[in-house]
């Protein structure tokens, strides 16, 4: 706010939210802090950039009035968005019941006696508030990065429990063709064993036959048994 002995004024800059090819307005507030009626007048350095309502004025003892300040549609910016332009505001004492059309430039000469207060505000350009950030490259519409991360997440954790059963499935194979090898090796140990009874037996019974007919029957079940242990072994 800037103080002086006749008004106050506030704010003590012109800020414009600067947009190309876009009519911006900022607003002055004035207050009277005297008990006297304040004639004012607002002069700019570019005149054909700024439209002010009101340009000039009165305002009443301890009364505030608004000053609208609209510059123009620009159709580029300033350089590093800094602006030159000024404004000066004056005011002086008035005598009561002088209005705004009553105003005239001589009542705000020093050159004839005038106590005139001046005060000067700069202009300042903000820049436009930023726009979202767009959606982040390679994700599909609609869906978030973390909702792509999370789906990964599951395909490999389905990944990784598949593996599981496979493993868990393959596992259960060998140990059933390991106990069904076992079962054939226990009964073919147990045909061998009866084999070999019926041997004794045979060899027993014939006492008195020939000794090539024994032989034969001998070699016969000795073969039974080298194929049935080779099995085996080819097997296991």
């Amino acid at each position: 706010m800037s103080t002086g002995e006749l008004l106050s004024i506030e704010p003590t800059e012109l800020k414009f939210q600067f947009e190309l090819r876009k009519q911006i307005s900022s607003t002055l507030q004035l207050s009277n802090k005297t008990d006297n009626h304040v004639a004012f007048k607002v002069k700019t350095t570019n005149p054909k950039k700024y439209c002010v309502r009101p340009n000039t004025g009165v305002v009443s003892p301890r009364s505030t009035c608004d000053i609208m300040v609209t510059m123009q549609a620009q159709k580029e910016a300033p350089p590093d968005m800094q602006c030159k332009d000024k404004f000066l505001l004056q005011s002086v004492i008035s005598p009561a019941g002088v209005s705004a059309k009553d105003i005239t430039p001589e009542m705000f000469s020093k050159e004839a006696g005038h106590v005139v207060e001046e005060c000067k505000l700069k202009v300042v350009y903000v820049a436009p508030p930023q726009p979202p950030s767009p959606v982040a490259e390679g994700s599909e519409e609609g869906s978030s990065p973390r909702a792509s991360h999370m789906d990964n997440g599951n395909s490999n954790n389905s990944e990784v429990s598949r593996s599981f059963v496979d493993s868990h499935d393959k596992s259960s194979e060998v140990r059933a063709l390991i106990s069904k090898l076992s079962e054939e090796k226990s009964a073919a140990l147990q045909q061998g064993n009866k084999l070999r009874q019926e041997l004794e037996f045979l060899r027993r019974s014939s006492g008195g036959k020939s000794q090539g007919g024994v032989s034969m029957t001998f070699v016969a079940v000795v073969g039974l048994i080298g194929i049935l242990l080779g099995y085996l072994l080819k097997r296991a």
